[in-house]
């Protein structure tokens, strides 16, 4: 849910009458995600929780606002890099560059023939535009004789030249509006390959990029570029030639018709005209950018305000968050008022110009009809082409300004495309190929930040076919050991093995296919019951799907829903319980039925009762197809019968045995099971658990 559009509407100024737009304007700010802090991310860093990670100011400038290093601490991805001139000309040249293939595709005659067909209506256009103020000076001339004396009427005197002039401004819009509609498949095309490929990019991006994201403000600046693909396109083809081609066709014929002062005149306006908006537009774009960097600190506020929308509620928090909101909101207020005023003094300076441009030539051409070497009608085609020729000069600003606009915001995807994916597949990488499943941690050191080791000179054996089960106080790399396997970080030092195969030689997506995991905090969709259990299988059937929910003990809840499987999830699955969205995690798992099978307390939100009779579908699935099955728990009920279970402390395997020979040995394990049983026998929890003939209590 993004609110900030809310605010946009509300805030955002009021826009000069005589700008032209062809979309709403969008305050833009750079955003630089392949920043040294995401390249040193992408190598498998973090911020500690609930620290900010220092930035690293590239070229700062000297009078930086506080606004914008706000927002740039507020949130590394939307962090602003200021550019030299040569260096933004440079970037602005790129996405151009970029942007210019889809104009003219190598494989897509269709693309090609509709920008052919657009370019021929718009010279058509342009052609017939010219035409009209020759077609007025002749009605106008046509008109200024005695008709009395000559006994005709307007049809006898100007009627073809009234029913030309006619036709030619209808041909003119008409094929202006053709050429519009023949086009629109070509910029819409545009949007959904470049939205699609930085969507496609962003999924491959590692875990460290998107653990360090702001979501609302990622979201905003990258709704804001792909709208700013259009304008770019549409300018590229119809405004940028087009608009010089009309500005040189008129002042050619002011020139030929008129003489060399009318020229002058032209080519002093143009100047004048072209350098102050050039400079003005420079000069407002800090302004822009602020407002941009408030309007992403805003969406981030509210979004993140309502992900955590119960925490906000159990804390009773809601003034501080509107309070958040509106300091938000405020900032952009003041970058807006800026930008406005800014660009009332644009239009103001733009009208000065051309209104003085114009009574220079209207004064001139009096002069003419005076001493008689222009007509009447002479004196109305200057006023009609200096007019014809203030549309493309307004347009050339105000396009100007929504060009460095679009630029600012495009810039967003190309570099969300720079970023570095670092775990990825090797030339050539075979597909893994399973045997046993066997899986081996040989020396395996990691840490998400270098000064903070997590796990250190790991060596353990996950025996193939069997239940592992991983435990040890918090902090110990339990669920780090699943993130190492599963290829979402590669390890510092040393190396996993799958039945002798290093995972970093073998191709990601079948390792990945491999792997069912039940994580600790259930990601759902928000969508139905059946799509979030589908979404394990997606070539499953709705039998299969029902399967997989019996065994995973939650068919009979299902049922009991009005709608069944067809039930609303909600954001993040709010709307069910925790216990619900476990077991669709489960069932999801169970469709999927991969050969490596890994629970990060996959049953620690459910009842004792439902826990057990889940666990026991679960051990008979294990057993069943002796899956290699890892479960990483703090709860050590819920694992006593593993065939092996590992003792991690401090980075390393402290002892690994089964449940009796470690509780044998009276180490870490044995302190951690007499602690949590004394901690149930005082809740009044003390079920009987028997483990090889002995009643534990």
């Amino acid at each position: 849910m993004l609110i900030p559009p809310l605010a946009r509407a509300a805030c955002r100024p009021g826009l000069h009458a005589s700008t032209l737009r062809l979309h709403p304007v969008h305050h833009g700010i750079r955003v630089f995600t392949s920043s040294p802090l995401h390249r040193k991310d992408a190598h498998g860093e973090r911020p500690k929780p609930g620290s900010q990670p220092a930035l690293e100011a590239t070229k700062p400038a000297a009078n930086a606002t506080a606004a914008k290093a706000k927002v740039a601490k507020a949130d590394p991805l939307l962090q602003e890099q200021v550019l030299t001139n040569k260096e933004q000309r440079k970037a602005d040249w790129a996405i151009i560059k970029e942007m210019s293939q889809y104009l003219w595709p190598k494989d897509n005659m269709g693309t090609r023939f509709r920008v052919g067909l657009s370019v021929g209506l718009l010279v058509g256009a342009k052609l017939l535009n010219v035409q009209v103020p020759f077609y007025f000076k002749s009605i106008v001339d046509a008109m200024n004789i005695d008709f009395a004396a000559v006994g005709g009427t307007a049809t006898t005197v100007a009627g073809s030249m009234i029913i030309a002039y006619g036709l030619t401004r209808i041909g003119a819009t008409v094929s202006q509006e053709l050429r519009n509609a023949v086009f629109a498949s070509v910029a819409q095309k545009a949007i959904r390959k470049v939205a699609c490929s930085v969507y496609d990019h962003l999924l491959r991006l590692d875990l460290s990029f998107h653990l360090s994201r702001q979501t609302g403000g990622l979201t905003r600046a990258i709704d804001r570029g792909t709208k700013g693909i259009s304008f770019l396109l549409t300018a590229m083809v119809f405004h940028i030639f087009p608009t010089a081609l009309e500005i040189s066709l008129v002042c050619g014929i002011l020139t030929y018709q008129y003489g060399w002062q009318f020229a002058l005149i032209t080519g002093t306006t143009m100047t004048a005209y072209s350098v102050f908006t050039i400079m003005t537009t420079s000069w407002r774009t800090k302004f822009r950018k602020q407002a941009n960097a408030a309007d992403n600190k805003a969406a981030t506020v509210a979004v993140d305000s309502m992900i955590n929308y119960e925490a906000v509620k159990y804390f009773n928090n809601e003034k501080h968050e509107v309070k958040r909101y509106d300091k938000a909101l405020q900032d952009y207020e003041k970058a807006s008022i800026k930008v406005a005023t800014s660009l009332a003094f644009l239009n103001s300076g733009q009208n000065i110009i051309f209104s003085s441009a114009l009574t220079a030539m209207m004064y001139l051409a009096a002069n003419g009809v005076a001493t008689g070497q222009l007509t009447v009608g002479d004196l109305v085609m200057v006023n009609q082409l200096v007019f014809q020729l203030s549309v493309p000069l307004n347009f050339l600003g105000s396009m100007y300004r929504e060009l460095r606009q679009s630029l600012l915001d495009m810039e967003t995807l190309f570099n969300l495309q720079k970023v570095n994916v670092t775990v990825k597949d090797k030339p050539n990488a075979p597909p893994l190929v399973l045997k046993t499943g066997e899986i081996k941690f040989e020396n395996v050191s990691f840490g998400y930040r270098p000064d903070r080791p997590i796990i250190k000179n790991l060596t353990l054996t996950i025996p193939a076919g069997k239940k592992v089960a991983i435990v040890g106080p918090s902090g110990c790399g339990k669920s780090t050991i699943l993130r190492l396997l599963f290829r979402y970080y590669d390890p510092q030092e040393g190396r996993i093995l799958i039945d002798g195969q290093d995972i970093r030689d073998v191709n990601l997506e079948s390792l990945r296919r491999a792997i069912g995991v039940v994580p600790q905090d259930t990601p759902l969709f928000n969508n139905t019951i059946q799509h979030n259990i589908h979404y394990g299988n997606l070539d499953a059937t709705q039998d299969q799907v029902i399967e997989a929910a019996r065994r995973a003990r939650i068919d009979e809840t299902i049922a009991r829903f009005p709608d069944g499987y067809n039930t609303m999830v909600g954001e993040r699955g709010m709307m069910i319980s925790g216990g619900e969205k476990q077991r669709l995690a489960i069932a999801r798992l169970v469709l999927k039925d991969p050969p490596l099978l890994f629970f990060d307390e996959a049953t620690s939100a459910l009842d004792t009762h439902t826990e057990q009779a889940l666990l026991s579908h679960i051990n008979s699935l294990v057993r069943e197809k002796k899956r290699t099955s890892v479960f990483v728990a703090h709860r050590l009920r819920t694992i006593y019968d593993s065939d092996v279970i590992i003792v991690l402390s401090e980075g390393g395997v402290a002892e690994s045995g089964t449940h009796q020979q470690l509780i044998d040995r009276s180490g870490l394990y044995s302190e951690l099971w007499s602690a949590q049983e004394t901690m149930f026998v005082e809740e009044g929890e003390g079920e009987s658990v028997e483990v090889e003939g002995e009643v534990k209590k």
